[in-house]
């Protein structure tokens, strides 16, 4: 189990690893579809938001099932974030969001690191990660219209080689690798599963800390 020192310390100082560890966890179509829809000059912008807390002497952070109100990825399982206002720093974004859609209060959060920008082309969306920590366990009153469920999971879960796993899916009329997370009877993947791939990489034993530019 992590200190929360120590994952500081790995937002701080370790390299982003970006979309090498984002596509361990993309869709077998994902790179086909970056070399035909390589991201706009102007992106729509969104900020999300991996809020760690303290739970039962361990470190959880929350994901939502959408309901099928929302506009995009209808019931999908994500991490809580939406759209960039005009003239929104993307971290106030991620919170704001945050709060709104999981009905807490933020005080005394701490965040801790960003995560690298990941274009998703169904959406035309760019999301940027953000990393966070609140010292106490929130009580989630969740927005009705945009979360049917709050899935609180251990970070520990990410090191989990058995959640990891793949089928094959049909979508767009051919059959697809699908990897994804298996969390409490739900199937995280898209993604939320690419931005907790690269968190997971980060926060590895395996991953180097930054070389120092001195002598």
């Amino acid at each position: 189990m992590m200190t929360l020192e120590q994952i500081r310390t790995a937002l701080r100082h370790r390299p982003r690893p970006g979309l090498a560890a984002q596509m361990r966890m993309a869709p077998s179509y994902r790179w086909e579809m970056l070399r035909r829809m390589p991201p706009p000059e102007r992106v729509r912008e969104a900020g999300v938001l991996i809020l760690l807390y303290p739970c039962d002497d361990a470190l959880c952070f929350p994901l939502t099932r959408r309901t099928e109100q929302v506009e995009n990825h209808k019931g999908q399982i994500s991490l809580p974030g939406g759209a960039r206002e005009p003239g929104e720093p993307l971290a106030e974004t991620a919170l704001r969001e945050t709060r709104e859609e999981l009905g807490i209060s933020l005080d005394g959060l701490e965040i801790l690191g960003s995560l690298t920008p990941l274009y998703i082309p169904p959406s035309g969306f760019q999301i940027t990660p953000f990393v966070a920590y609140l010292p106490y366990r929130p009580r989630f009153h969740p927005d009705p219209v945009e979360v049917a469920e709050v899935i609180p999971v251990p970070l520990a879960a990410l090191f989990d080689p058995t959640i990891r796993r793949q089928e094959l899916r049909e979508l767009r009329g051919q059959r697809v690798r699908i990897p994804f997370y298996a969390i409490q009877g739900h199937q995280v993947w898209g993604a939320t599963a690419m931005v907790l791939s690269e968190l997971a990489a980060i926060l590895s034993p395996q991953s180097s800390p930054k070389k120092s530019s001195t002598a």
